[in-house]
């Protein structure tokens, strides 16, 4: 049992361990320890020297000459190099509290465990953590690595004529954001396309919620006879490829021979251009998606319905509760109360729902003064600027304002409902 030592500071074996991984445990007299801190950071800095350096320069510069300096390449690097500091500056902390925490052991007499009890303490407490880091890793290159360059690319001047290696980009700050409400063409598209997204995610995905609704309180009917049957054929669409379904509608919408003008409107006398006014085209779409959402809705709806107690309804027809109210004070709640999460993730997977719009007509057709498509949604008019007008910029500042929607509205709605709620504090 080594005897306690008043005159060991431990702030100064943290300010070592700040200074240099290693030099602090040297200072506790954990030889061991310090020797393998001092050979880890020595060996990334070794390794890595070069890499950070030249990527923390092309992250803050972008290059400086064309042709030879490539800016893609150079804000790739910069962006890996942050990631890689981040994990060291992660690790230099854990050194530091490791050293801080030696220092009072050994200013309170309290005995050092052995190399091999400190690996195997190591082990049973980091355990979980060493099991994760592999995912974690792969997570940071595969999903924050891409997010970080699409925000990156929000603040750059990179374009069809800024393009590298030809021509260097440069940080431009907020400029592509006021440009989209400050440019008149960007504006009026910008605003537009918006207001249609808005409309097209609260209408169509309102339009399937209440179709599988009505459906699922329909067959659960006591009335309602060969419910297997109805259940089965009402989620066949649901089993189609959406792709299949959305290519099948674009030519039954056709307004040359599409079936609908031909073979249905043509004995009233009409013919509706579904496909060349944006007024009907949103008026296709919005009822393609209903066809399309309202399946997993009304599944998702009568496995709720079967659940709720048939002992509440029998109760309010004790009170004299008339059929609205039994819905509106017994079912609507309960279904809802199941369902919001899931309903919850129908709006924000429809204000981002792009095969539909690209598939039945590509976001068209084209409006004067804008450049996108009348029945564009911001999501298929990132994509049109990204490999058709190759404004990569203006993408991706509207894919970070799509994101921003998105997360906000999502976790407004979450925090709603049950899903944030710890268990205890429902």
């Amino acid at each position: 049992m080594p005897e306690a030592n008043v005159r060991h500071r431990p702030a100064v074996a943290m300010a070592l361990s700040l200074l240099f991984a290693g030099l602090g445990q040297l200072y506790n007299r954990r030889y061991i320890k310090g020797i393998l801190f001092l050979i880890i950071e020595a060996a990334f800095l070794i390794t890595f020297y070069n890499f950070l350096n030249i990527g923390l320069w092309g992250l803050v510069t972008l290059g400086e000459i064309p042709m030879l300096d490539h800016s893609i390449f150079l804000l790739i690097q910069g962006l890996v190099s942050v990631i890689i500091i981040a994990f060291a500056v992660a690790l230099h902390v854990a050194n530091v509290i490791d050293a801080r925490n030696d220092a009072r052991r050994r200013q309170r007499g309290e005995p050092f465990p052995s190399l091999v009890e400190s690996c195997r303490n190591a082990w049973d407490r980091g355990f979980p953590y060493i099991f994760v880091t592999p995912g974690l890793v792969m997570l940071l290159f595969i999903v924050v690595l891409p997010l970080l360059f699409m925000v990156s690319l929000a603040f750059t001047d990179y374009n069809l004529y800024h393009s590298p290696p030809r021509h260097l980009l440069n940080w431009v700050g907020f400029d592509n954001f006021k440009n989209l409400v400050s440019i008149p063409i960007w504006k009026s598209t910008f605003f537009s396309v918006l207001a249609w997204t808005i409309v097209w995610t609260v209408v169509a995905t309102t339009m399937q919620i209440a179709l599988g609704l009505f459906l699922a309180l329909l067959v659960n009917d006591p009335r309602i006879k060969l419910k297997r049957f109805i259940r089965t054929v009402l989620i066949l669409p649901w089993a189609v490829p959406a792709f299949v379904t959305i290519l099948v509608f674009a030519a039954m919408f056709n307004d040359k021979f599409g079936a609908i003008n031909r073979e249905v409107l043509s004995l009233f006398g009409l013919s509706v251009p579904w496909m060349t006014d944006p007024f009907w085209t949103r008026v296709a779409l919005i009822l393609i998606q209903t066809w399309l959402g309202f399946p997993f809705v009304f599944a998702l709806f009568t496995g709720v319905l079967q659940s709720i107690s048939r002992d509440w309804y029998e109760a309010a027809d004790i009170d004299g509760a008339t059929r609205w109210q039994k819905f509106k004070s017994i079912t609507l709640p309960h279904v809802l109360y199941a369902t919001a999460p899931l309903l919850i993730m129908q709006y924000a997977g429809n204000f981002n729902n792009f095969n539909i719009i690209y598939l039945f007509n590509h976001g068209g057709p084209a409006v004067r003064g804008q450049n996108a498509g009348g029945t564009d949604i911001l999501i298929s008019w990132v994509y049109d600027l990204t490999f058709t007008t190759n404004n990569y910029n203006m993408a991706a500042a509207i894919s970070l304002i799509i994101g921003l929607i998105v997360c906000g509205f999502a976790v407004y709605q979450f925090r709603r409902t049950r899903s944030f709620k710890e268990e205890g504090n429902i």
